[in-house]
């Protein structure tokens, strides 16, 4: 497939253009300044300035752009750059896709989300038929999901990919949390009691590919494994995998106070299954977590 990609140069997009490339698909990245090399189109999408020739050429676009919920202490700035990020890109590629001629619309839109739609589930389980949750980044899932709407009543297939936390060594949950488990520092954060939607990168990368090559498959998918943990078991399992101990908990006041308006969102539970991706018959690589972790270490 000829790929037109947004958020190519994120922890996940470089991982995603690679494995895409691996496998013979041509991917075109969209960046924001002047273009530098064969395979990147410059647009702005805080213009909502996109050359629809740019989207004609590709047979799916793939739109992973977004501010890291996790880089920065929220402020007000960075709750705006947040929701902005993510808003403005989805509408521009949604409104550029459904004003082309039918013939060159792309045959699927494949944008992010993120499991931060449901808001804090508790210990109830939940699938992507539940409604929009409470908390700022369930608001942001509920405005950037809808900016898909122009596309998708265009007639062309749109799959809402609501992320977990992909587990990788270089960056996303993991990252921040090696050296102090290494230093013998680390715990459970609050409780513990928290659900976890985690996934091993592999089998993210293997569901985005999945979703752009299954025609079948529309709507919002939920992209985590199908064995959800606690933070408190995911914190056992990474000390015993890492060989250190695990017993300083982290209080919910001192996340909030390290992290300001993010710290609430560290603390959500939510317990999220692949509903969509069960019923459809894909098969995990790493379906626990020992061995989802296993490899974010070491592969």
């Amino acid at each position: 497939m000829r790929i037109l990609m947004a958020g190519a140069s994120g922890f996940l997009g470089t991982r995603l253009v690679d494995r895409l490339k691996a496998d013979g698909h041509q991917i075109t990245r969209l960046v924001r300044r002047p273009a530098r090399t064969p395979d990147e189109r410059r647009w702005n999408p805080s213009a909502a300035q996109l050359d629809p020739a740019v989207v004609a050429d590709a047979d799916a676009v793939v739109n992973l752009a977004g501010a890291g919920v996790g880089d920065k202490r929220w402020n007000d700035e960075y709750r705006r750059l947040i929701r902005s990020s993510r808003v403005d890109t989805t509408t521009t590629l949604a409104i550029t896709i459904a004003g082309m001629p039918t013939a060159d619309r792309p045959a699927v839109l494949l944008n992010a989300s993120a499991v931060g739609w449901y808001g804090n589930t508790g210990d109830r389980v939940v699938e992507e038929d539940a409604p929009a949750g409470e908390g700022f980044l369930a608001d942001v899932c509920r405005v950037w999901e809808a900016a898909t709407r122009p596309a998708e009543d265009a007639g062309v297939r749109v799959v809402r990919l609501r992320t977990g936390l992909p587990l990788h060594r270089d960056g996303g949950l993991l990252k921040p949390q090696l050296l102090p488990f290494r230093l013998g520092v680390a715990g459970r954060l609050g409780s513990g009691r928290q659900w976890l939607p985690w996934i091993s990168m592999a089998d993210w990368l293997r569901v985005a590919q999945f979703l752009l090559e299954r025609d079948d498959l529309a709507g919002p998918v939920n992209g985590v494994g199908p064995a959800p943990v606690t933070n408190a078991e995911f914190t056992r399992e990474l000390a015993r995998q890492l060989h250190r101990p695990a017993v300083v908990p982290i209080p919910a006041l001192a996340l909030k106070v390290a992290l300001g308006g993010f710290a609430q969102e560290a603390l959500t539970s939510a317990r999220v299954l692949p509903g969509v991706l069960t019923r459809a018959g894909f098969a995990y690589r790493h379906p626990d977590l020992p061995g989802a972790l296993h490899a974010a270490l070491h592969d």
